[in-house]
């Protein structure tokens, strides 16, 4: 039986996976070369070693996307899930895992309307924190002695801003250079404001007194790192106050409405932050003559008030002298009223000597006196002390008739209990046990030995 041997392959050249795989890749990158993808940002993962993998998609398909770690800073925005863009960069595969894929060297928002879009979505959660409220609102020193001004140091801005506070009214500026636009703009203006806010009063760097951020116009896509929330809310909680001046008059960025004031341009954000000084002399000049003629007339009035009360004084020094012509004539008075004084007493008192008796006199006759009260009243009394000695004697004979003494005396007895209550019949007697049997000389204990009623003796 004879064997059919497989027909030869052709012409086609055999290729390796590999080569195959390199030849897609130069293919594609020599085809396309640098495009620009409109896409949603979906995937999106930060791995440690810095480099960002994500997808871009539509509604019918989706490309892997790299940003290398070294683009990072120059993409120009920072990338999100959900946030539609533009992404620049170059085709290119993966041959190990058979993927085309976009390296990324520019991001771009698609469109100011996703931009505006993604603006309000932040404004209004900010606006339910309470972040924009009028009451948060603080006032400007009106003579900042340091002004902190968080801009770029190269163009016209920070040149606008000096000129102008140097005309109005000079004073210390410290300028804290960062970029206004880009990817790192956002975290440096943020870290700015927080370090000017940190600064301690009367330290090696003074703290500033008020801060102006400011850059000049541009485009939407120029001016969002001022819409970043991480530099609002770094405006919101600054402990200065805060000028805003991002733009020109009809730019609004979100820091507008968090800021302390808003400065249509960076020069009227300078002419907020200080007072003119010809104005503010102007001002003290005219308020100075106002207070002057104030005083004047003030001085004017209290005179005119002086004079008329002094009109209405009396004459002091006329008064002065006719007091002083009284108290001479008191004195003189009074020196010859002492001893007039002292003369009329001494004439009283040598009359009631005159009136005055002896003492051994006076003595004598009270003695008199008590003699015959004595003889008055010693013949009544010893009248009264017999008849009532009579009658005292009366009742103590009836008493001595009457006391039970006399009854003892006459033979008979009283029998007393321990208490000394008087036993008046045999019941009593027997229920006491121990008595007293009282005689008209003495007592006698006596004890019962029965309790047996005695019978009367029949014998006579």
């Amino acid at each position: 039986m004879s064997e059919t041997l497989p027909q030869a392959a052709g012409n086609l050249p055999e290729l390796t996976v590999s080569e195959i795989a390199g030849a897609v890749k130069r293919t594609l990158e020599t085809a396309f070369g640098r495009v620009r993808v409109r896409g949603e940002i979906t995937e999106m993962k930060l791995y440690p070693s810095g480099h960002t993998y994500m997808a871009l998609k539509d509604e019918g398909a989706k490309i892997r996307a790299i940003i290398w770690k070294g683009n990072a800073a120059r993409l120009g925005m920072k990338p999100e899930n959900g946030v539609e863009v533009i992404a620049t960069g170059r085709i290119t595969s993966y041959p190990e895992r058979s993927e085309y894929q976009l390296i990324i060297e520019r991001l771009d928002y698609a469109g100011e309307g996703a931009l505006l879009a993604r603006i309000e979505a932040l404004r209004q959660r900010l606006l339910a924190e309470g972040l924009f409220e009028a009451a948060r609102k603080r006032k400007l020193p009106m003579l900042p002695r340091i002004i902190g001004v968080v801009s770029s140091p190269q163009g016209a801005v920070i040149q606008d801003i000096k000129t102008t506070i140097a005309r109005r009214f000079p004073s210390h500026i410290i300028l804290w250079p960062v970029a206004v636009q880009g990817e790192a703009a956002a975290g440096q203006i943020a870290a700015a404001i927080a370090a000017f806010g940190a600064l301690r009063p009367g330290g090696p760097v003074p703290r500033p007194d008020v801060l102006i951020i400011a850059r000049g116009g541009g485009s939407l896509e120029d001016l969002m790192a001022f819409n970043d929330e991480a530099v609002v809310r770094a405006a919101a909680a600054s402990p200065i106050p805060l000028i805003s001046a991002v733009g020109h008059e009809t730019d609004t960025t979100l820091i507008d409405f968090v800021s302390d004031r808003r400065a249509p341009t960076p020069t009227a954000a300078a002419e907020l932050a200080v007072p003119d000084r010809i104005a503010l002399a102007a001002d003290l000049a005219q308020s100075g003559a106002r207070l002057s003629g104030a005083l004047l007339r003030l001085t004017q009035t209290i005179r005119l008030r002086l004079d008329r009360a002094a009109g209405s004084l009396p004459d002091l020094p006329a008064l002065l002298g006719t007091a002083r012509q009284r108290l001479d004539d008191r004195a003189e008075r009074l020196a010859l009223a002492l001893p007039n004084l002292v003369s009329n007493r001494r004439a009283g008192f040598d009359r009631l000597a005159g009136r005055l008796l002896h003492p051994r006199e006076l003595i004598a006759r009270k003695r008199h006196d008590l003699d015959l009260l004595s003889h008055r009243l010693a013949t009544p009394l010893r009248g009264s002390l017999r008849e009532h000695r009579l009658r005292l004697d009366a009742l103590a004979g009836r008493l001595e008739t009457l006391s039970y003494n006399a009854v003892l005396a006459r033979g008979f007895a009283l029998a007393i209990d321990q208490e000394g209550n008087a036993l008046t019949g045999a019941a009593a007697a027997r229920a006491a046990r121990r008595m007293t049997i009282r005689f008209h000389d003495g007592d006698v204990a006596v004890q019962t030995t029965s309790s047996t009623p005695l019978q009367p003796s029949l014998d006579l």
